[in-house]
């Protein structure tokens, strides 16, 4: 990289390109981008990184750029356009990242679900042990001079992380999901195939999906689980309203005992692939349990705030997977409680190739409502609507519109778990802002 250069990243309030950018701006380089004015996330971290962001204009395109482009745009978008024809270097997001993750030991974390959480807390556990670049899914990138690790959050979309051959992957699962782009699981197992033929130095799998027990590769495959045939094996594992705690083995050999202070089955298994990368690459398992005890979580995943009598969960589950685990989540933290469900199903594609499991997974809550359907550029309409799911769902609730969220307000000293990939905040502000003002006027 040149430093020389001017950074644009085309799309910048991007999850993954708002965290690449910060990981630039850290390592020294001058850094800006694009992207709509409609407010993001994202957006607080580039401003206190002291990043520029720019609206989308052509005339934002100059010469000595180099131009990260964002993968939600075709070469159509104007800049993206410009920058080719004036002969600038561009990368596609992906490609930028296969050449940033160079001249350290990556570890990328890769899976249909579980990759933001567990790049995480992997990324909090390395940075204690030794200097450590980190991109995640959550928006949050960081570089610091003279990184060994650089933890990164590998994305089987559209086969992208296909441009990076890291030294370790963690593979949380495979599952059929972007029914978009991947025809089936079939293919979406040969995409994890190639990712495993690409990695260096080792893999760490979940042991209790079949389909990461198909892989094969040139380098050892350590599965973590629960399973007697699993290397790293969590045992003896007591949940709480505090957590969980497990021993855990290596071959059959106690190494260590932990603590996590989050919920649910899917959180131990992502502490014991972080416990399984740490130690092969640092032998004092002791500093991994106190980085444990300092990790906060991350961004949209079990994020939690209290407001009235009631407690809020925000959570980017958009699959009958991770539906499921946010639940659990939620009954392990909060067993005395009523748990409501509100769900905004995340593009046409995936509610209808997932309608019935869908509903199973919501039916799991006490009352679940059903917003809109979120389209995406990509997947405008579709033959299939939020009340098509809302009939397959066994529990009170319904559909429920953002302009009329009083449903919720019937309940007291409950929680309500707000799951999509959309823009289900909006729900969950709204809902907020009600529930003050009741609680104001009552008082």
């Amino acid at each position: 990289m040149d430093a020389k250069k001017i950074y644009h990243f085309v799309g910048i309030k991007g999850t993954g390109m708002a965290a690449m950018a910060r990981i630039l701006k850290d390592r020294g380089y001058e850094v800006q981008g694009s992207d709509i004015d409609k407010y993001t996330f994202t957006q607080v971290g580039l401003e206190q990184a002291g990043i520029k962001v720019l609206p989308f204009n052509v005339d934002n395109i100059k010469e000595g750029l180099t131009v990260i482009a964002g993968n939600a745009f075709t070469d159509d978008q104007p800049e993206i356009k410009k920058s080719r024809e004036m002969g600038l270097e561009v990368f596609r997001y992906h490609e930028f990242l296969g050449e940033m993750i160079k001249g350290h030991t990556s570890i990328g974390v890769c899976g249909a679900h579980g990759k933001t959480s567990t790049t995480g807390l992997l990324a909090h556990v390395l940075s204690g042990i030794a200097p450590t670049d980190y991109l995640i899914g959550d928006g949050t990138g960081k570089g610091v001079p003279e990184a060994r690790f650089f933890a990164y959050e590998a994305d089987e979309y559209r086969r992208h992380f296909l441009a990076t051959s890291p030294d370790y992957a963690i593979m949380t699962n495979i599952d059929f999901d972007h029914p978009d782009y991947y025809t089936g699981i079939d293919d979406v197992k040969s995409a994890f195939q190639s990712f495993a033929n690409q990695t260096k130095k080792g893999i760490f799998a979940w042991g209790d999906d079949e389909n990461l027990r198909d892989i094969k590769a040139d380098v050892p495959i350590y599965y973590y689980g629960t399973r007697e045939d699993d290397d790293f094996r969590a045992v003896n594992v007591v949940k709480s309203t505090s957590g969980s705690e497990f021993d855990v083995e290596y071959k059959g050999e106690k190494i260590g005992h932990f603590q996590i202070h989050s919920y649910g089955e899917h959180n131990v298994l992502n502490a014991l692939a972080v416990i399984a990368v740490s130690y092969f690459e640092h032998d004092n398992l002791a500093e991994v349990q106190n980085e444990f005890d300092t990790f906060k979580g991350v961004k949209r995943r079990f994020a939690q705030r209290k407001v009235a009598d009631m407690t809020i969960i925000d959570d980017y589950a958009h699959h009958p997977s991770e539906i499921d685990a946010t639940i659990d989540a939620a009954r392990q933290e909060y067993p005395n409680k009523k748990i409501i469900a509100v769900f905004q199903p995340h593009t046409f594609s995936r509610t209808i190739a997932y309608l019935d499991d869908f509903a199973t997974s919501l039916n799991k809550a006490d009352d679940v409502y059903i917003t809109k359907i979120y389209s995406s550029p990509r997947e405008k309409s579709g033959n299939v609507s939020s009340a098509d799911l809302a009939a397959k769902i066994t529990k009170n609730g319904g559909l429920i519109e953002a302009d009329n969220l009083s449903p919720l307000l019937e309940y007291h000293d409950a929680v309500v778990v707000f799951m999509g990939a959309g823009d289900i905040q909006n729900y969950e502000r709204i809902y907020e802002n009600l529930l003050n003002d009741v609680t104001n006027n009552m008082n």
